[in-house]
């Protein structure tokens, strides 16, 4: 159950001389240092191959910090003192009676009762790896709690991730296992449950009857940057539309939990993907779009096609765009299609959902305005955090013509400096004990046998993959896709036929 006071914990950090704890992990501990959500019963171990003294760490995290706004500089030696470095062969059992020795120290300095919390930072093969050597060697034999942090991917399949699961259940139960999603500490993501349900005007019309369709968009302007060989095995349908889109799509279509317990609220987001209408193969190929970046211009500069990256093969078929019609087979969903896209090397950098309303049963004013607009209910994730709803009014004159308005609220624009990160929420949300934003193991499976089912249909030959130029919104394939129901993604795109995408029909 979830607890509301400062917690009190050693927080083992493996991969501490990594990328993700540099820019992410250590910025976000300290502004929980700074707002007093951590008191000094805290440290904090880092774990990594390099040979660091504790000073030298320390002054590392010092300037990682550093680069962040908003800081109390005389708060910064207090915080690093509580940083601690050890040097460790993960693979190695001695090493854990090295580790176990130093937090057991920690426990006894700082009063931390035996509460441990162990962050993953490390590549996916260690997952599996280190929770047994913590269980075997006795680290999670204290009087406090443990808790056991995982950074995605959570496996590259179903199989491989039911593997990896029954592997960590030997170690840790399920209520101590937080598979984090970052997206799902974004603020904007997490008022998708306070927008429907906190407000009738919204929850009331919340279903098939006055919603036409859903979309959610995330948009890269980047390429594949220095992740491709990460990229390379995953594409965007791993990489985004397996955990992040289908995390939001869950968050918009959930039935109303009985209360604001972690288990209720994700008891409802569960259903959702039961109720996910699976597809065979020439489903998936009716209702899923795969594209890759080619040459384009981005600011005025010509960048290269994915196929010409670095560590990237020429022949690749790795898709680094997906849009997808995916239906919702419940009684509130029922024929309302939820359209999902994402990409890279993609015109402007956004991630979004719009909510489309219907048109009311008597479109009084529509035939006197070519450029009539639905309703819509736009939520702004990244990186203008907030919403907009787009309604039509009459503009002076006359004339019975329609002039779209919109009434927008912008979240960062008014918090920007005490808006939390992402990291920052869900590190003190997993101290806390507050599972609710991170992700459950039967929701990982479905989301798997979901994914299973399309990526099955690619490796058979049967889709092909589009070439999108980079600089656009992706192929025009994905415009065509929502154009059959009678759609367009918002914002609209020009649909000039002279833009049609190449295939590549493998």
């Amino acid at each position: 159950m979830m607890n509301n006071h400062i917690p009190e914990a050693c927080i083992v950090l493996f991969g501490a001389t990594g990328d993700l704890a540099h820019r992410k992990l250590y910025p976000a501990l300290f502004q929980l240092y700074q707002k007093q959500k951590l008191n000094e019963k805290f440290a904090v171990i880092g774990v990594g191959r390099k040979e660091f003294s504790h000073e030298k760490f320390q002054e590392d995290v010092k300037l990682s910090i550093s680069k962040e706004k908003n800081i109390q500089n005389d708060k910064v030696d207090e915080f690093i003192s509580h940083f601690y470095f050890l040097q460790m062969d993960v693979t190695n059992e001695k090493s854990y009676q090295d580790l176990k020795g130093l937090a057991d120290e920690l426990d006894s300095k700082y009063s931390l009762g035996g509460n441990r919390m162990y962050y993953l930072a490390m590549a996916p093969q260690f997952f599996g790896t280190i929770p047994s050597f913590l269980k075997s060697e006795g680290l999670t034999e204290t009087e406090g709690w443990q808790r056991l942090v995982i950074e995605k991917p959570f496996g590259h399949d179903l199989q491989s991730a039911t593997e990896l699961n029954e592997q960590l259940q030997k170690s840790f139960p399920e209520e101590s296992i937080y598979r984090i999603d970052h997206y799902l500490g974004k603020e904007m993501v997490q008022n998708i449950q306070v927008i429907r349900f906190g407000n009738a005007i919204f929850e009331s019309i919340w279903n098939n009857k006055y919603i036409s369709s859903v979309q959610i968009t995330s948009s890269e302007t980047l390429g594949v940057e220095d992740r491709a060989s990460y990229y390379e095995k995953s594409g965007a349908i791993l990489d985004m539309l397996q955990n992040h889109m289908l995390q939001m799509a869950m968050m918009v279509a959930m039935e109303p939990p009985g209360g604001l317990d972690p288990k209720l609220i994700r008891d409802e987001k569960v259903k959702v993907l039961r109720a996910l209408r699976f597809y065979n193969e020439d489903e998936v190929a009716k209702n899923v779009i795969r594209g890759q970046y080619k040459e384009g211009t981005m600011n005025g500069k010509t960048v290269p096609a994915y196929v010409d990256e670095e560590n990237v093969d020429p022949a690749s078929k790795t898709d680094t765009f997906v849009a997808a019609r995916v239906f919702i087979d419940n009684f509130r969903w029922a024929g309302v299609p939820f359209y999902l896209r994402t990409g890279k090397r993609m015109a402007t950098k956004a991630t979004e959902i719009v909510v489309q309303f219907k048109n009311g049963p008597m479109a009084l004013y529509h035939e006197h305005d070519d450029h009539y607009q639905p309703n819509l209910l736009r939520i702004h994730i990244q990186p203008d955090e907030g919403l907009s709803l787009s309604l039509n009014a009459k503009p002076q004159g006359d004339f019975p013509a329609l002039l779209p308005i919109n009434m927008s609220y912008c979240n960062n624009c008014h918090n920007e400096l005490n808006s939390p990160e992402a990291y920052e929420k869900l590190m003190h949300d997993c101290l806390l004990g507050n599972s609710t934003y991170f992700t459950r193991w039967d929701e990982v499976a479905l989301s798997w046998e979901f994914i299973d089912g399309i990526t099955n249909a690619w490796r058979n030959g049967n889709v092909p993959l589009y070439k999108y130029s980079s600089g656009t919104m992706g192929p025009l394939e994905a415009e065509e896709l929502l154009n059959e129901d009678g759609y367009t993604w918002w914002p609209p795109t020009n649909l000039r036929t002279d833009l049609r995408t190449d295939r590549d029909e493998k």
